[in-house]
């Protein structure tokens, strides 16, 4: 029908591989919500897959080391794809350490979800092709993330 928008597909895949804490509906929620805004921040028109791993410090600091050769913990990595199938985009893979999003929230008094959703929409940006490795990216990147985040309206 004309002038009737049809809703792009975002298909998130979940993979919990850690017992620090109980990943419950509403904590995907927030994270299908937090990709789904930088999906509309960003203006993009396709149907997209990503892929959210919640995994223990262990085996993000092996990661870490591993693709990076940073032999620490983080609190996330992002995988990029850009890849398609069957006209899907797959953006690419999210990992998240909940044992840091406990730690950061803790640190600036932020709530579970917020932190969840930050890193979320950190990654997002990363998967987008954004980086924070001189001023000016970590300006654009950080401009982004506050936009984003305020249009999601979770606050601590």
């Amino acid at each position: 029908m004309k002038g009737m928008r049809i809703r792009k597909m975002i298909n998130v895949l979940f993979d919990d591989r850690q017992d620090v804490i109980e990943i419950t509906g509403d904590n995907c929620k927030a994270v299908e919500k937090a990709i789904e805004e930088v999906i509309k921040a960003e203006e993009l028109e396709e149907d997209f897959e990503v892929s959210v791993s919640f995994v223990t410090n262990e085996e993000i600091k092996g990661l870490n080391k591993e693709f990076r050769n940073v032999d620490s913990e983080t609190d996330v990595l992002s995988f990029p794809m850009d890849d398609e199938f069957e006209g899907v985009v797959l953006l690419g893979d999210i990992v998240l350490s909940t044992q840091r999003i406990i730690e950061q929230a803790n640190d600036f008094g932020h709530s579970l979800e917020r932190e969840m959703a930050y890193l979320t929409v950190h990654s997002m940006l990363h998967l987008l092709g954004y980086d924070h490795m001189n001023g000016d990216e970590k300006t654009e990147m950080r401009s982004r993330e506050k936009e984003i985040m305020k249009k999601l309206q979770i606050f601590k």
